[in-house]
């Protein structure tokens, strides 16, 4: 199987500053198996699966998407280009995310438990994404309420829908109203219905969301 690798060589530099506040662990880069993590904005080490990361701080999982690891006895998912503290006793409520290519902030995150590539979107006012989708992550979004949506292609059929939970790094909220769009999108949109829970700041290619409630 070919190895595939995500790298983010300039990331450790634009965490530095978070990173000497609090116990920060950040993703910088991923391996089938492996993680490349930075601790405390130290040097970028690379730790394989069940490798004891920091004081009571394991790596349990990694792919070319995300790692997971255990802090005490909570799981944390981490995207590249994320970060968490792993010092606060109820668990992290800030993530950080980095531009890509054009400039979008893209972010791997989870709706009801299951994996999703969103772009954020201030000027959508809901999470939206395709019916394949919602199909992919079971969600019965026929059941939800028929109603129309203007969109830059005119207006368009959507289900609207409760998802149970959406989760951006170590960021989850519960019960955030989407729709469920019938076709044209080829990647979901973390929408206002997300994000206007958050407090948002952009500094040049960074963005950090933190949690309001």
């Amino acid at each position: 199987m070919r190895l595939q690798a995500l790298l983010l060589p300039f990331l450790p530099l634009a965490l530095l500053a978070c990173a000497s506040h609090a116990a920060d662990i950040a993703v910088v880069g991923l391996f089938p198996g492996k993680a490349v993590l930075v601790i405390d904005g130290g040097a970028p080490k690379t730790f394989a699966v069940g490798s004891m990361v920091a004081t009571d701080v394991i790596l349990l999982a990694a792919d070319e998407s995300a790692a997971t690891i255990a802090i005490g006895n909570r799981k944390q998912t981490i995207a590249i280009g994320q970060h968490v503290n792993r010092s606060s006793p109820v668990g992290p409520t800030s993530v950080v995310l980095q531009a890509n290519g054009q400039g979008h902030f893209m972010v791997q995150g989870q709706i009801n438990g299951g994996t999703i590539q969103m772009l954020v979107d201030t000027g959508a006012t809901m999470i939206a994404f395709s019916e394949a989708d919602a199909q992919r992550l079971g969600i019965n979004y026929k059941a939800g309420q028929l109603a129309r949506v203007n969109t830059a292609n005119g207006s368009v059929p959507v289900y609207r829908v409760k998802l149970d939970t959406v989760k951006v790094g170590s960021i989850e909220l519960n019960q955030v109203d989407a729709v469920v769009q019938q076709a044209g999108l080829p990647f979901a949109l973390l929408g206002m219905s997300f994000l206007n829970r958050m407090e948002m700041r952009r500094d040049g290619e960074k963005m950090t969301l933190t949690k309001r409630f």
